[in-house]
């Protein structure tokens, strides 16, 4: 793949990929690793905040290595899960291994490890994507929905990366900033477009909040906006898009779609079109394969959607083994498996 693609265009492979059948008829083509599980803040969104998933551990590179090395045309790696990829040491040796290999590599970060003498380490990894979740446009509403007063310094230092990119004329890696659209903050998104303006980022995200039935922290069902969006918040939105025009700042939203798009229902199944578990492996810092990302965030209890572990078990025999078979037979059914219940009703596809 060429390393100056761009996400939108790297992402295209996964419209092949055919998504009927117990057995997927290919190997995944992206991976998801969880670097870490440990994280240094308190997000009343992530469910790590509220409970222990599993002991805390960094993923080693000798299982980082045996895990990628089991897909030799591995097309993108997400180094993110439920922890702080930027507390992990040896990061930027898992990150040159896979721009070793040609493969698009991109993760999430909360941002207050960035630091000046790190800066030309992350260009000269080939990271071809860093995304800040900064969650507000002040310090007040970041605190509260973050759980530590970070903002300040985030808000300086992405400054500062994006101003040394833009002095060395690095094509990457791309910076964008995240908001998580809670009913809580909606209404800073104008302000947040102008805030990523002012830092020198020219993408903002609006991902949606995901949260289980039982709910925790702000992840609830009172403050998502899905198919709830009032006059008030569509006008935020709105005038967040009409801004980043202005300003030279794209705005969309989690699943390649437009903000409002992205909060609508999309069919009467909607977790039937997914190509996750066709397409992907997640892997959690302590080896266990997991359906997708979203998993974690959605529904409780790891021991009930498990589908494998790579400490114990090769890739092969964990994709087309029984639990991922059984996996993706529910998932075309009325009855998906727990996870994917509400996925399309509370993320993007």
């Amino acid at each position: 793949m060429d390393q100056s693609m761009p996400e939108t265009v790297a992402r295209r492979y996964f419209e092949t990929v055919r998504h009927t059948g117990r057995q997927a008829e290919a190997p995944p083509v992206c991976l998801y690793l969880e670097v870490t599980n440990r994280c240094n803040l308190l997000c009343e969104t992530c469910p790590r905040t509220f409970e222990e998933l599993e002991p805390p551990a960094d993923m080693s590179l000798d299982l980082f290595r045996r895990i990628v090395d089991q897909v030799p045309d591995l097309k993108r790696a997400v180094l993110h899960g439920v922890g702080e990829p930027m507390l992990v040491r040896h990061l930027p040796d898992m990150i040159r291994y896979l721009k070793a290999r040609g493969v698009y590599v991109l993760f999430n970060t909360n941002g207050t490890l960035l630091r000046p003498a790190t800066f030309q380490t992350w260009v000269d990894t080939g990271l071809d994507e860093m995304r800040v979740s900064l969650d507000a446009a002040d310090a007040a509403t970041y605190k509260a929905v973050r759980g530590k007063d970070f903002f300040r310094r985030i808000v300086r230092d992405v400054g500062k990366f994006t101003a040394f990119l833009a002095s060395r004329g690095a094509g990457s890696p791309r910076v964008s900033l995240w908001l998580t659209g809670l009913r809580e903050t909606i209404g800073q998104l104008p302000a947040f477009v102008r805030l990523a303006a002012e830092m020198g980022v020219t993408e903002v995200h609006l991902q949606r909040l995901v949260f289980s039935e039982q709910g925790f922290g702000m992840a609830r069902a009172t403050s998502s906006l899905f198919e709830q969006t009032q006059a008030a918040e569509q006008a935020a939105i709105a005038e967040a898009v009409a801004l980043g025009k202005t300003l030279g700042v794209t705005l969309d939203a989690s699943g390649a779609t437009e903000p409002g798009m992205s909060l609508q229902r999309q069919g009467e199944q909607p977790w039937a079109g997914c190509r996750r578990p066709w397409s992907l492996m997640y892997f959690t810092a302590n080896g266990r394969a997991l359906p997708c990302c979203i998993a974690p965030f959605s529904a409780p209890g790891y021991e009930n959607y498990t589908l494998g572990d790579a400490t114990r078990q090769s890739l092969a025999e964990i994709w087309n083994g029984a639990a991922y078979q059984e996996f993706r037979a529910a998932l075309h059914s009325a009855a998906p498996p727990e996870p994917c219940r509400n996925c399309g009703l509370r993320w993007s596809l």
